[in-house]
């Protein structure tokens, strides 16, 4: 049985966001991943698992080993839905910024 997961629950764990910019850099297997962080082997092991069912990674058999790796048409999907409302706030905080460089305190 496949668990669906909600990407945005999961990209919300600091420990799950790291493992995505490990392995954005290259493939790496669960003890790989596992030796850059303090918690447990079965708890890193968890959060490969929630990240694989969200398709943030992908893994691939080679040989006894199994390589995680990013998912980059997952990630662009991911992106392109938080584009907008990056835009939205570059926006504002752009014309927050004006406002605040021709704001003149009275004295």
């Amino acid at each position: 049985m496949e668990i669906r997961r909600d990407v945005f629950q999961a990209i919300a764990d600091p420990t799950r966001r790291a493992i995505l910019s490990l392995v954005a850099i290259q493939a790496m297997t669960p003890g790989v991943i596992a030796e850059n962080f303090d918690s447990s082997r079965q708890t890193i092991s968890k959060h490969i698992q929630i990240l694989t069912e969200c398709e943030l990674l992908n893994q691939q058999q080679n040989g006894r080993e199994i390589y995680y790796q990013t998912n980059a048409k997952k990630m662009k999907e991911v992106a392109d839905f938080i584009e907008p409302f990056r835009k939205m706030w570059d926006d504002r905080f752009n014309t927050l910024e004006t406002i605040m460089k021709n704001y003149k305190p009275k004295q």
